[in-house]
């Protein structure tokens, strides 16, 4: 495990869930946009069954959930949300899906794409990792690698663009974690924002955010951290 110290000019995260981008990688993206990135995010669900409850209405779900994406992209500084509008549950990576990512890619040229690790399934004997955060994993690493690279895939979706990293987050190989001790406030009012998800009170949502990147921070030294798993392009 080690340290990463990396400041893109452009970076993209790709996430299935309206909160997902937040919670894995909320304080990162924080900084890389304080300190002058460009940073986007997709989002590939519409969020329209995140709820435990029988009597929400699923439309009004997803409308909902829209509000607290923006809410929290402009708490993180993100310069802009793209929003797929798959239905939760929905998604394949599939020709579709791949073609789309393949076009933000494109079109924002990122040096460092975020997402999921779709390798991660069972988590501690508690938790099976969401299949639309699998799906979502896949077709982003297939998208990245080698597609958007590579002029004869999607050669309608614009010119090609090689990404130099991928930093995957909710992975059982982590190998860098990145300092996030300046932004560790946005990050928590970034998920604060996504209110329609929260089963807690704030004051304990601030815990487990807090008590997560301190957990995450400890192995290299610092008081709060996001640990990902780190993937260079080189070809």
């Amino acid at each position: 495990m080690r340290a990463l110290r990396l400041q893109p000019r452009r970076a993209l995260a790709v996430y299935a869930h309206p909160d997902d981008a937040d919670v894995a990688a909320g304080g990162m993206l924080a900084q890389w946009a304080h300190d002058g990135a460009d940073v986007a995010l997709v989002v590939v669900c519409d969020g329209s069954k995140g709820s435990h409850g029988h009597s929400v209405d699923g439309p009004a779900l997803a409308t909902r959930r829209r509000g607290e994406v923006d809410r929290a992209a402009e708490i993180l500084g993100l310069s802009a949300v793209v929003l797929l509008g798959v239905p939760d549950g929905e998604v394949d990576n599939d020709l579709d899906l791949r073609a789309q990512l393949v076009r933000v890619v494109r079109d924002h040229r990122p040096e460092v794409v975020v997402g999921p690790d779709p390798t991660a399934v069972f988590f501690g004997g508690v938790y099976v990792n969401h299949r639309d955060h699998r799906e979502t994993g896949w077709a982003l690493l297939d998208a990245v690698a080698p597609a958007a690279g590579m002029p004869l895939y999607f050669p309608d979706a614009g010119p090609p663009h090689q990404v130099g990293r991928l930093l995957l987050s909710g992975t059982h190989e982590p190998d860098v974690v990145v300092d996030i001790s300046r932004t560790i406030q946005a990050k928590t009012a970034a998920v604060l924002a996504h209110a329609s998800q929260l089963g807690a009170e704030d004051a304990e949502i601030r815990e487990i955010v807090a008590v997560r990147a301190e957990q995450a921070g400890r192995p290299v030294g610092v008081a709060h951290g996001e640990a990902f798993r780190s993937v260079e392009l080189t070809w």
